[in-house]
């Protein structure tokens, strides 16, 4: 491929009340290539999150581009943003983004259901995606445990890959952006 897969160019975001103005990312640029790992890392409050929420199409910049496969992003509305987000890109949160009134299996099945997966499609990647994470317990029946009044879940039975967080120190100045090697894909 002759370009990058996702680029930022010049983004910034700046967070603004009544009284103060925050500069949370200024002037990033960042090429991701295809079958390129990177981290992010740095000291809380650099704009780690800001910035991974721009990249995956949560939150846009205050100004700058992004560019996914050479396509301009950061001009599309809500609705053309959640299409690429369904179909394009995918986020692994560090905690987790269920729905409670949800089984494990519908949580997972979601996102094909907004795409327009048949019923008998969805079963069988659902079944392949909660094998892959060895989630082999009636995940049809198992609902997340959120305990009254938290709004995150707490971890489902299984691997506790999805807890497990990384973090490299840094300078205090801002964000690191470092290369990885790949040793799992789920």
């Amino acid at each position: 491929m002759d370009q990058p897969l996702i680029e930022l160019r010049g983004v910034r975001k700046i967070f603004t009340t009544e009284e103060l103005e925050t500069h949370v990312l200024v002037d990033v640029d960042l090429s991701i290539w295809p079958g390129q790992y990177i981290s992010i890392a740095g000291p809380s409050g650099c704009g780690k999150s800001t910035l991974l929420s721009i990249l995956g199409l949560l939150d846009v910049p205050t100004s700058g581009e992004y560019l996914f496969d050479g396509r301009r992003l950061d001009r599309l509305g809500a609705v053309e943003l959640a299409h690429v987000r369904n179909r394009r890109i995918g986020f692994v949160f560090q905690s987790f983004n269920l729905i409670g009134d949800l089984t494990v299996a519908e949580n997972v099945a979601l996102p094909l259901l907004y795409r327009g997966v048949s019923a008998s499609e969805r079963r069988a990647a659902v079944q392949e995606a909660l094998q892959r994470v060895e989630m082999i317990i009636a995940p049809d029946t198992i609902r997340p445990n959120f305990p009254e009044g938290s709004s995150s879940g707490w971890p489902l039975p299984g691997p506790s890959w999805a807890n497990r967080r990384s973090f490299s120190p840094t300078s205090p100045q801002g964000i690191s952006i470092r290369k990885t090697e790949r040793t799992s894909w789920i």
